[in-house]
């Protein structure tokens, strides 16, 4: 495994990183969750991701309970939560959003199912336009200094925001967020390589990557289609299917130019796409998700691949993602 800081911060993530998100609860039991996990630690991944909406809350208490049965070492790995959406279905104004109210309220209720005394890192899900920055700010700089939390950060928030609450922290002598957790894979690059651009040079965030598969499209299964047997083709997929058909023809396209490359290199498609997201040096750490042991083990076995990642390489993944 490779380590990287998280942004300026002197907190150091495994490269790949393991998150929960769509799969545990419902793909993935007590007992395929605690093996994903074992394994997941057993390779040097020390970030575990999760948030108070994946799967109503139910996400954070499978992971909770399974970090209890294995008994890491509580200094051994990070784990995180998300706050925003809110843990329940249909959720009352108190129980979602950004205010003081739910930013300490959901901390409270996430380390409760984390089974943890306080969280590594903790993510506004996305901005919240009912809430002034300067209250969540606050509210995140409370939970820094009582020790529930360690950092901070956003996911998905627009670069204009992002300064703002650096903009608040910084004049009201305040605790800025450390990183963002955008969706990042060679489908989907701009928000991270030119929206963001500004604020690595300017705060030092990281950033957390999550999707660097597009949802399963950039492993070549849906090339021809969705087989009955994939996650999209599930009950209870159907938003997630409609978004990733939604790419359209050309991502297709795209992604069956890309299979000579990976073909050349002696490598799947999976493994090719995650080591390119490791290439970029401002992120921190790519966020992996699985249903199945051997798909896990399948794609570490990335960072195996970025040493073969040289200018040519790179040029030939450019040409065919164009």
């Amino acid at each position: 495994m490779q380590y990287r800081r998280l942004g300026k911060s002197g907190l150091q993530l495994s490269a790949l990183s393991f998150g929960a998100w769509v799969t545990f609860g419902q793909q993935v039991g007590r007992s395929l969750a605690r093996d994903l996990l074992a394994l997941a630690h057993e390779r040097g991944v020390n970030f575990f991701d999760n948030a108070e909406t994946y799967n109503n809350g139910i996400a954070e208490t499978l992971m909770g309970d399974v970090l209890a049965d294995l008994r890491f070492p509580r200094d051994s790995y990070c784990v995180s939560s998300k706050v925003y959406f809110g843990a329940v279905k249909n959720p009352l104004p108190t129980q979602r959003g950004l205010s003081r109210k739910h930013v300490i309220e959901a901390c409270h209720q996430a380390l409760h199912r984390l089974r943890v005394d306080y969280l590594d890192l903790y993510f506004c899900h996305r901005a919240d336009p009912d809430t002034p920055i300067e209250e969540t700010v606050a509210a995140m700089d409370t939970l820094v200094r009582q020790g529930k939390v360690l950092y901070w950060g956003t996911s998905e928030w627009p670069a204009e925001a992002i300064h703002e609450a650096h903009r608040v922290a910084r004049e009201n002598h305040l605790v800025a967020p450390v990183m963002e957790q955008p969706q990042y894979n060679v489908l989907h690059r701009e928000r991270v390589e030119q929206e963001y651009a500004p604020l690595y040079d300017a705060y030092g965030m990281g950033t957390t990557i999550w999707s660097p598969l597009a949802s399963g499209v950039l492993t070549g299964k849906y090339n021809n289609g969705v087989p009955s047997d994939a996650r999209l083709a599930q009950p209870g997929y159907e938003w997630l299917r409609q978004g990733v058909l939604g790419l359209g023809d050309e991502s297709i396209a795209k992604v069956r130019r890309l299979q000579p490359v990976a073909d050349e290199l002696g490598v799947s498609l999976a493994q090719l796409a995650i080591a390119w997201c490791l290439v970029n040096p401002h992120v921190s750490t790519v966020m992996l998700g699985a249903s199945r042991l051997e798909q896990l083990e399948h794609n570490f076995a990335a960072l195996d691949l970025l040493p073969k990642l040289d200018a040519t390489v790179l040029k030939r993944i450019e040409q065919a993602t164009a």
